[in-house]
């Protein structure tokens, strides 16, 4: 069960994310992103508000249903975001999280075997990096917004992160005194 609402939220994360870059913001900039504030003066696009939280999402598909379905729910996301985005943008967010989910598996899948929540936050920061410059430069052909969506996707990691480990210890808490 867990395994299947988390596919369903990963998917739903990619479309949402596109839609919200090109219409919710502080700002919007002509043929560009709409913006938000991050912290530390920096902005990034909107769509920051969902990518962390999918970034978390890919890795818990990854651990209950496999990495194919983490794969196919990375294509799924991508062919809806062609209704709700421009397809530039939806092929730019298709190739970053493709690419970020193969370096996100690579780290991922040797620590999850010991450390779930090291493996959600390490994997997360590797996939942030990559997912992020790799967008920007697909998207909209520059890196200027860089340091802002990295810290926005650490903060969103850093909260859905704190949600599952919240979550793991009621579950634990719940089998263990019945």
């Amino acid at each position: 069960m867990i395994g299947i609402a988390s596919l369903v939220g990963f998917v739903a994360t990619i479309p949402l994310a596109n839609w919200l870059i090109g219409n919710v913001g502080t700002f919007c900039v002509p043929n560009g992103p709409c913006v938000i504030p991050v912290g530390f003066g920096l902005m990034a696009p909107s769509g920051v508000l969902m990518v962390g939280l999918a970034l978390v999402l890919r890795d818990l598909v990854q651990r209950t249903l496999g990495l194919g379905w983490s794969l196919a729910g990375v294509l799924a996301g991508a062919a809806l975001s062609w209704f709700v985005a421009p397809p530039a943008l939806a092929l730019a967010s298709g190739a970053a999280f493709l690419f970020s989910e193969l370096a996100d598996t690579a780290v991922y899948t040797p620590l999850a075997r010991r450390r779930l929540i090291t493996a959600v936050l390490a994997s997360s920061l590797v996939g942030t990096a990559i997912d992020s410059a790799l967008f920007l430069w697909l998207a909209f052909g520059s890196v200027a917004l860089l340091p802002g969506l990295v810290l926005g996707k650490v903060w969103m990691v850093a909260a859905a992160t704190l949600v599952l480990w919240l979550s793991r210890r009621r579950l634990e808490a719940s089998t263990a005194n019945p």
